[in-house]
């Protein structure tokens, strides 16, 4: 990543936050400060603003591979990817316009097809962090297979600028699928997970499942023959495509119906949690609304009831539960076990010393 005047202004001030002790809070499009939890200091440090570094720096459609700066719009990076028939096929919600590449890789969220595709941090190949000793380290590269050792560039996945500024990132990309067909079913929730479960154990072309009001929608996606012989074996109700396209997108950006609804509900006080559960987990016995997407692995839940009792509930289901949305009492993010918060503590003392990136943006004291 060649060196410009956007790059050299962004050391020089951690150079000077360093030297002064001051809190960076590093700020692409701004669209999902809701999400962790809000910068420690009081007042809060200063916003570090990657909007001046932008840009596709590097497209090669034939080996799958793009390079993009922090600040470039994701919906610019999307946009070229679709003129070569090409897609991020984690789905990143986008919760808006503003989106960079950054905060994408900061975040580590994935949309609807994360259960058959994978998350964000696989299909991360390489990046360049600034750290806190204003030090500019390159990870990974452009290939899949370039990695020995501890893969740091996948670590910057979900790490909330914590460690440092994510300045470039190289991710793999897919080929848009050839077809693609959703179906519908009329199931409560017990028999829509004990369905998604016996499917997943056959080798059908399932991209994307959700569950929301008595009603199972399942996506299939791959080559033609493929998705017409799964429409054949499944059954159920076709959904016109059009009509699909809207659903899975608003579901990817939280704009769907569930999501508006819970929008309503947490500025009437009640949280939106984000539920990662086996699938095979049991209907969880907690009041308020519930969409599950992942085949059962990720289920949203909307409710009044105090966090605690959500997340013992999950703990219990063998899983964790997180605050998405609302009132953050206990945190946030679902609490480490000491061993696991020892390694957090120390990969933020050896990236960022000083403890000027994002200070509490992740856990205290990161």
């Amino acid at each position: 990543m060649a060196e410009d005047p956007s790059l050299t202004a962004l050391i020089d001030r951690v150079r000077a936050a360093r030297a002064d002790k001051t809190a960076l809070n590093i700020t692409g499009g701004n669209t999902k400060a809701f999400y962790g939890e809000a910068p420690s200091p009081t007042p809060p440090g200063q916003a570090l603003a990657l909007a001046g570094l932008a840009g596709i720096s590097s497209y090669e459609p034939s080996e799958l591979v793009v390079t993009a700066r922090a600040g470039t719009p994701l919906a610019e990076l999307e946009a070229a990817l679709a003129e070569k028939g090409q897609c991020l096929p984690f789905e990143p919600p986008r919760f808006g316009a503003a989106g960079t590449v950054g905060g994408m890789v900061a975040a580590g969220l994935a949309g609807p097809a994360r259960a058959a595709v994978g998350g964000l941090r696989d299909y991360v190949l390489g990046a360049t962090l600034l750290n806190g000793r204003a030090e500019l380290l390159r990870f990974g590269g452009q290939v899949i297979k370039n990695v020995a050792g501890y893969d740091v560039s996948r670590l910057l996945a979900g790490s909330m600028g914590v460690l440092g500024v994510i300045c470039e990132v190289s991710l793999k990309v897919l080929p848009v699928a050839v077809a693609s067909a959703t179906l519908r079913f009329e199931l409560n929730q017990a028999s829509a997970l004990q369905q998604l479960n016996r499917w997943g154990g056959q080798p059908l072309p399932v991209n994307a499942s959700a569950w929301w009001n008595g009603m199972l929608v399942l996506r299939l996606s791959g080559a033609a023959a493929a998705v017409q012989s799964a429409q054949t074996q499944l059954g159920g109700e076709a959904v016109d495509p059009a009509l699909a396209a809207g659903f899975w997108t608003g579901l990817r950006d939280q704009t769907d119906e569930f999501f508006s609804s819970a929008a309503q509900a947490v500025a009437d006080g009640a949280t939106l949690w984000r539920l990662a559960l086996p699938q095979t987990a049991a209907p969880l016995a907690l009041a308020g609304e519930q969409l599950l997407e992942w085949g059962g692995a990720q289920r949203w839940l909307v409710t009044p009831t105090a966090g605690r009792a959500v997340r013992e509930a999950a703990a219990r289901a063998g899983g964790h539960a997180t605050v998405f949305r609302g009132v953050k009492d206990g945190g946030a993010l679902a609490p480490l076990s000491a061993p696991l918060m020892r390694i957090h503590q120390g990969l933020k003392t050896e990236f960022d010393p000083d403890r000027i990136f994002n200070p509490g943006r992740l856990y205290a004291g990161l």
